[in-house]
Order: C-alpha cells, then structure tokens, then sequence
C-alpha cells in the first residue's frame, strides 16, 4: 500500500484516509504489525490534520482583524 506524503494532503483527504486507518482498527482484523503501522499512520493523519485546522484558524483571525472585528476564538461546547 502507497501512502501519500502528509505534505500533500488536503484536511480533507487526510479526514478521508483517517476514517478508514480507525475503520481498519476497529474491525480488528488486520496483523499486529499492520495494526501497528496503521495505529502510527492515524497519529500522524491526526496531528497533521490538527495543523491544518490551526492554521486555518490564523489565517480567519488575520482577515477578522484587516476588518476591525474582535479577534480570538472561543471553544466550541463539548469539544
């Protein structure tokens, strides 16, 4: 199985391999070293998706501050 370079993958494409990485676990069927494998490449898909919600985050509080509107987020409940 090829991966794709986290580098180049969109949030959504890394959204996408992720489900099935947690899909493939949770079935249960796959080989202790190819749980392994996968369990690394979900903790990967997973930090670099958090990277990208960051940085969407920054680049939405940069245009809310160029028009004057409060900046800072504010935690959605329950998450």
């Amino acid at each position: 199985m090829t991966q794709t370079a986290l580098t180049d993958l969109s949030f959504e494409a890394a959204m996408a391999e992720l489900e099935t990485v947690v899909s493939a676990l949770e079935k249960g069927d796959v080989a202790l070293e190819q749980s392994i494998a996968l369990y690394k490449r979900g903790a990967d898909l997973r930090a670099h998706c958090a990277l990208k919600l960051k940085d969407a985050e920054e680049k939405v509080e940069v245009i809310r501050a160029q028009e004057g509107r409060a900046i800072g987020t504010t935690p959605v409940e329950g998450l």
